[in-house]
This record gives C-alpha cells, sequence and structure tokens, in this order.
C-alpha cells in the first residue's frame, strides 16, 4: 500500500528534512530498530521520520542511482521489519512499502510519531541485550541519556494538538475530494489505490485517523485539511483579514477565509496578490534600465503568513489576524514561538533553529504542498526579498512570555512619492511657517519657535479634517521626530507621553502625509526621519 507522499520529493530531502531520514544500503536490523524507535519517540517533534533501504549514504546525503534490492528480498524483508517493530516496546507499528526507483527496488519504513512514548529498543540483536529508549540526535540514533532522557519522559503524556484525536468528528467529515485533491497534488501513489479503499482504510493509512474499528476518529490535522467545515470542530481555525483604508480605524473592510487550511492559506495570498500588491516601474532619465519593485514582495507576505499557520497553536480559540495599513501590513498569531526561541533570537537575521515543532503534521502537509519548507529558512527569506526590494526591515515581535507572535512588513512606497509625498498644501503650509524674519532666528529660543511654526503650518497644510487636539498632538509628535530623528515609536511616546499606541497611530498620518519616513536597519540609523522637503523648511 502506497504512502502519502512523493517518494521521489522524499528521498531528495524536498518534502521533509535531512534529520528525519535515514539511508540504508542493506539490510541492519540492529540499526533500523534504534532509529525506528528514536522516531517512534519523536524527542524534537519533528512527526518521525524514514528509514529507506537499498540507498547507500555519504554524509547524510542518497547515493544515486540506488543500489537496489533483490525482488525476492522484498517478502521476506517486510516480514524481518515487522519482526524488529515488535522488539519496540510499548507496542508500534511502522507502515512499510517497497518502492521501485530508478530501476531498482528500494523499501521504505514510514516511522511516525507514537502516541505511548517513550519506547524503548534492544541495544543487540542478541538473547541478553538491554533495552534503551533511543533519540535523534542529528542524523544518528543515540540513546537517550541525562537531559535528554527527562525531556523524552516529560513527553510522555503530551501528544501535539495537531495529532491528537478529535472526539467531535468523525472520519464521514473528512472529505473524499480533498484527501484525494491532496494526493494528486502531491504526486501520491496512493491516490490510484485510494479509488478502491474504504475511507476507513484510507485515513488510517494517511495517519489522519486513529482508533479501534469502533470509534475510529480524525485526528485535529485531519480535520484541519481535509473537512470543508473544520470550524464545527474546533475553535475560530480561520484567517480573519481586516483593510484600513486610513489611520483612523473607521473606515476599513473586513474578510474571514474559512475552510481546509491550505485552502484558507491560498486564498488570503490570493487576495493579496489581486488587491494589495502593486508593482512600481520608474525609468530615470540617466539609466537606461528602468527600477522596478513593489510595495510588499509577495514571497515575504507568502512566507510570513505561512509560518503564522503553521506555528500558531489551533487549541487557542484565537484565529491569525491579518491587519493591512497604508504603510505597513501585520500578522498576528497566538501564541509566540515555542523556546528556546525568545525576543533575542527573534532580532537575527540567521536561520531560526527549533529544538520543537507545535504542530508536526500541519507541518508536513504544509512542506508537501509547497506552502513551506519548515527548516527554519523563513525569517531569512523575508530579510533577503525586503532587502532586495528596497524595503524596510520587517520587525518580529513576542514579549518575554511569548504570548503572541507579530509580523510587521513595512510598504515600500513608489520613490516619486518619497521624493514628492509631501502635498502642495503641506510645502505652502511649511514656507508660510518658515516666512519669518531672518534676523529673529538668531537665539536658539527665536530658531524653536520658528520650526514650531512650520511644523504647524506643513501639518495644516497636509492633513484636513482632524481636530485642533489631535493637529496639537500630531505637531507633538513630529516635533520629536525633528529634535530626535532615527528613533522609534517606544522612544517618541517617553519623550512625548503620548501613549505608544496613539504615538504609533500618528506617525502613521505623518508618513501618509508625506511629512516623516521610516527605514529599517541598526538602532543608531533605523527609525522614523522627516522627509527632505519638510527638512528644507526648516531653520
Amino acid at each position: 500500500m502506497s504512502l502519502p507522499i512523493n517518494i521521489t520529493d522524499l528521498i531528495h530531502g524536498k518534502a521533509i528534512e535531512w534529520e528525519r531520514l535515514e539511508f540504508k544500503k542493506g539490510w541492519n536490523p540492529e540499526e533500523i530498530i534504534h532509529t525506528m524507535c528514536a522516531f517512534a519517540n519523536d524527542l524534537n517533534k519533528w512527526g518521525g521520520g524514514y528509514i529507506i533501504v537499498g540507498i547507500e549514504e555519504d554524509n547524510g546525503q542518497p547515493v544515486l542511482p540506488p543500489a537496489g534490492l533483490l525482488q525476492s528480498q522484498l517478502d521476506k524483508l517486510q516480514g524481518d521489519i515487522l519482526g524488529l517493530a515488535h522488539q519496540v516496546l510499548p507496542n508500534y507499528f511502522p507502515i512499510i512499502q517497497p518502492y521501485l526507483l530508478q530501476d531498482k527496488h528500494i523499501m521504505v519504513i514510514w516511522c511516525p510519531a507514537g502516541d505511548n512514548r517513550p519506547y524503548t529498543a534492544p541495544s543487540t540483536q542478541g538473547a541478553k541485550a538491554e533495552r534503551h529508549p533511543y533519540i535523534r540526535f542529528g542524523s544518528r540514533s543515540i540513546v537517550a541519556k541525562g537531559d535528554n532522557l527527562k525531556r523524552l519522559q516529560d513527553l510522555a503524556a503530551r501528544v501535539p494538538f495537531d495529532d491528537r484525536v478529535n472526539g467531535l468528528a468523525t472520519v464521514a467529515d473528512l472529505d473524499l475530494g480533498l484527501i484525494q485533491a491532496y494526493l494528486h497534488e502531491v504526486k501520491s501513489d496512493l491516490l490510484e489505490e485510494s479509488r478502491k479503499m474504504s475511507p476507513e482504510d484510507l485515513t488510517r493509512q494517511m495517519y489522519i485517523a486513529k482508533g479501534p474499528d469502533e470509534n475510529l476518529r480524525p485526528v485535529n490535522a485531519g480535520v484541519l485539511f481535509f473537512s470543508k467545515e473544520p470550524e464545527k470542530f474546533l475553535s475560530r481555525p480561520w484567517i480573519e483579514l481586516v483593510w484600513h483604508k486610513d489611520f483612523t480605524g473607521k473606515d476599513f473592510t473586513e474578510k474571514y477565509f474559512k475552510g481546509p487550511l491550505h485552502v484558507q492559506l491560498r486564498a488570503v495570498l490570493e487576495f493579496l496578490q489581486n488587491n494589495i500588491i502593486q508593482e512600481f516601474v520608474i525609468k530615470k532619465p540617466d539609466v537606461a534600465e528602468a527600477i522596478r519593485f513593489f510595495n510588499f514582495p509577495f514571497v515575504a507576505l507568502e512566507e510570513a503568513l505561512s509560518n503564522a499557520v503553521y506555528h500558531k497553536s489551533y487549541e487557542i480559540g484565537s484565529p491569525i489576524e491579518v491587519q493591512i495599513w497604508p504603510d505597513k501590513i501585520e500578522i498576528l498569531s497566538y501564541p509566540g514561538p515555542v523556546p528556546p526561541v525568545d525576543v533575542q533570537i527573534l532580532q537575527q537575521q540567521k536561520r531560526i533553529v527549533a529544538r520543537e515543532y507545535r504542530n508536526r503534521r500541519i507541518g508536513d502537509f504544509l512542506k508537501e504542498l509547497k506552502l513551506t519548507e519548515g527548516r527554519g529558512t523563513g525569517f531569512p527569506a523575508i530579510y533577503r526579498v525586503m532587502n532586495a526590494n528596497g524595503s524596510g526591515r520587517p520587525v518580529f515581535e513576542t514579549d518575554k512570555d511569548c504570548t503572541y507572535f507579530l509580523t510587521t512588513l513595512p510598504i515600500r512606497a513608489n520613490d516619486e512619492q518619497q521624493v514628492h509625498g509631501v502635498t502642495e498644501g503641506a510645502i505652502e503650509g511649511a514656507n508660510e511657517g518658515a516666512n519669518v524674519d531672518a534676523n529673529a532666528v538668531a537665539s536658539a529660543k527665536a530658531k524653536k519657535q520658528a520650526n514650531a511654526k512650520v511644523i504647524e503650518g506643513a501639518i495644516e497644510g497636509a492633513i484636513k479634517g482632524l481636530s485642533e487636539s489631535v493637529k496639537e498632538r500630531l505637531a507633538t509628535v513630529l516635533n520629536a521626530i525633528v529634535n530626535e530623528e532615527h528613533k522609534r515609536v517606544p522612544h517618541y511616546a517617553q519623550l512625548t507621553g503620548i501613549p505608544n499606541k496613539s504615538v504609533e497611530r500618528y506617525v502613521g498620518i505623518l508618513k501618509e502625509a508625506g511629512l516623516i519616513n521610516y527605514t529599517g536597519g541598526a538602532s543608531q540609523t533605523g527609525g522614523y526621519f522627516i522627509t527632505d522637503i519638510l527638512k528644507n523648511s526648516l531653520t
């Protein structure tokens, strides 16, 4: 019976991490049972792994074409593998499937993470062998000792939420069309076999249902991907999108994206692609090639949203929130990252290696569908494409207790808007404010008063329809930025005594008016700064 995965992608490490693969040129029962036990224990919550017999390994990479197995060996080998599985305690049953790869026979042993950790296996195949719990350490299987043994014992009663049985759903609540569409997309050989299988056998084969025949139930990952209405069985597992047309928070459009998880993800990305993302083409008179860039690079949005879908907790009834503002897009999910990833680690522009994953099964499905890589490469990719696009630096935030995760992607405005973004009214207002007696600017006090008039005039000319009290606070914030450029919202909040959230709204209004701009980067150079036209009007 085929596996619900593309074998070619699996062997080339495209579907899962290399740490979850082990290649064996021939039959080595002692090493195979240790690896089988290690994958069952799944200390790092990767979701188990695969042992591939018939392919030689060179520094963790497969040597192709395969060495292969004799066809006459296959039946006996399957029996030997089952015999090994019976030596793992508590009872554990991997899934075994022979395949033909490049005209050579190989055997694939799928070892999903077990529900009854810790598992133990004999150290040797001798009669007096000792039993040990084995775990994966990089690409090797070792005996769990010390802190690793304690971690494994702590996991004994903890099955990740996405791999737990959902007591509200039945196998009949999973849609056969969605399952077969998935198998078709990932090019699994199980697709053809699925047409002749009962729903119970198919869902068991895909490990999306567990339990005895009389009470077979889907696991939560199965409900999330293969139920047409997962919200019937899980609390608010959808994505909410709010599109703000301005900074007031009053003019906005709200959309809810529901349905299977991968369908939601693709629908939101399609909405962003069709309604939000814009390409700019600027032709400079002295440059032969036009400058092309996007307000938001699609790859950055795809990585950020996929990361939220992969890593949020579906046990908590909090949907993913996407907030689209005139100057940025925010993606919020709950809770924050899994330790040891914390605030400090998030500030690095490096690949993040998490020791544990919150949603091992969701990750596997997303990787098979090419919606995420799952190798800790998402953050570096976001930094890279944002930088290549000329955008500001993305911001990844959580609190000290890791209760939330917020990704902020700043917009890259049209270059012409950046240079000439101050409206005519702002220019006129600034110039009127600057029209003072030049002799009066001799003293620092007079200079400060003159600049205050410029700021008031610029705000009056650029921003219409606001109350006097709001204009006063805008002037206070803008004055703080004039005096101390390249700082961020918390600094200006402390400087002015205005709450963080209010300062954030005011800098948004000022930025939309073209009076200030923002750049990412180090603490010395990043932050808000005034535009050239306003700067030229100041004394």
